[in-house]
């Protein structure tokens, strides 16, 4: 089974849609529990919830990786941020039994792409990712590093990464105004 999570309901066939990656395609996980992350995007959900408008694609923010054993371990890099991206959000989890895979390689483990469309063979309703993402971590299937327990170094390493994607942002408004929004050292001189 292959999943991919919308927040679009009603969706009988999954259309290709161009990404982070420049070209039209549908991500999809063979987990279930590894599309939660995307049932919202904290730029896009920051943005709208602070007034600030802006007409072009938005900048996707994926705070995970996995761990040694190939499980998705979300990483909060400032504090609360998965309940402030996922507490209340409703959404979909799409599945589809067969894909034509695109052979793209998102270099993301269990993680499949199709450039073509793929018709819908089932849909869950979330009513809240961030009680869906607790549950997993619960049932041991993700991970999570929650801010007030990164180690000093990995706070200090949080900065700089933060500093240089502020600072190679030029062309996303959306994602410098969501970064200064979240990290306040960046609004300091």
């Amino acid at each position: 089974m292959f999943y991919h999570a919308s927040q679009v309901g009603g969706i009988t066939c999954l259309e290709p849609r161009i990404s982070n990656h420049k070209i039209p395609l549908i991500y999809f996980s063979d987990k279930r529990e590894n599309v939660l992350v995307y049932l919202s995007n904290a730029i896009e959900k920051y943005c709208k919830e602070t007034g600030f408008v802006y007409e072009g694609a938005w900048q996707k923010w994926g705070p995970y990786g996995f761990d040694q054993a190939g499980r998705q371990q979300l990483e909060e890099y400032y504090p609360n941020a998965l309940e402030t991206t996922y507490k209340g959000v409703s959404g979909y989890i799409y599945q589809a039994e067969t894909i034509v895979d695109s052979g793209f390689d998102t270099q993301i483990p269990n993680a499949f792409t199709s450039s073509e469309p793929v018709m819908v063979s089932g849909v869950e309703f979330i009513p809240d990712a961030y009680e869906a993402i607790l549950q997993a971590e619960r049932d041991g299937l993700i991970s999570i590093i929650r801010y007030e327990d990164m180690s000093d170094s990995m706070k200090q390493w949080n900065v700089q990464m933060i500093m240089d994607e502020y600072r190679n942002a030029k062309d996303h408004l959306d994602y410098q105004h969501f970064l200064k929004g979240n990290f306040l050292f960046l609004t300091k001189d």
